[in-house]
């Protein structure tokens, strides 16, 4: 089964995305932590695909890799509200965030630091850093790579062409806007059977690569 790996940084459009793949027929893990959900799971997002994806691609080199992109004025403030609801459990030691969360977000954002999470300055460079990497990594590769904002008009198509699916044959023509307004629990609220737990019973594994 060749896997998808969607590795747009947190607030870029993920749920979305992972939304669109469950009605297109694909089995979900919105975040992964187990060996399992990566054993299962055709489409894998966020949690650690952003910050594994050069492993990854080793690891199934078969693997398609979907990149999302988001406008700076919109990503800024989001992801600045995410990472100072989580950093209380970001840097516990006591407990917090399972071991790999805190391994890629740290990696990602760093130095992590409270400071830096509420510079704007700081996340820009992330942001920035994050897709050059990505861009150099794939150059010349593009069937494997695709980049998109799935706020312009015509990314879903973009999305059908790049998984060689007939647009006919599809009833959607974007994505669904979820996660609006600083809320990330979308997910959740999905209900759908091709949907795979990120961990076991809350518990995490060694991963596959």
């Amino acid at each position: 089964m060749k896997k998808i790996f969607i590795i747009g940084l947190p607030r870029t459009g993920t749920t979305s995305v992972c939304a669109a793949m469950l009605d297109l027929g694909f089995k979900v893990a919105h975040t992964a932590y187990t060996e399992r959900s990566f054993s299962e799971a055709q489409v894998i997002a966020d949690t650690p695909a952003f910050c594994d994806y050069q492993r990854l691609d080793k690891a199934y080199p078969e693997a398609k890799f979907i990149y999302l992109t988001r406008a700076m004025d919109k990503w800024l403030p989001s992801i600045k509200q995410l990472l100072n609801r989580m950093h209380i459990n970001l840097e516990r030691e006591d407990g917090g965030f399972n071991p790999i969360i805190k391994r890629c977000y740290k990696a990602t954002f760093k130095p992590y630091n409270l400071d830096n999470i509420n510079s704007f300055e700081f996340l820009t460079q992330c942001y920035q850093q994050h897709e050059q990497q990505v861009q150099q990594y794939f150059k010349n590769r593009a069937s494997q790579l695709l980049a998109i904002d799935v706020s312009a008009e015509h990314s879903y198509a973009e999305l059908l062409d790049f998984l060689n699916i007939d647009k006919n044959k599809v009833d959607n023509v974007s994505f669904a806007k979820l996660n609006v307004g600083g809320k990330v629990t979308a997910w959740k609220d999905i209900k759908n059977t091709l949907k795979v737990d990120s961990t076991n019973k809350g518990r995490v594994t060694k991963l596959p690569y």
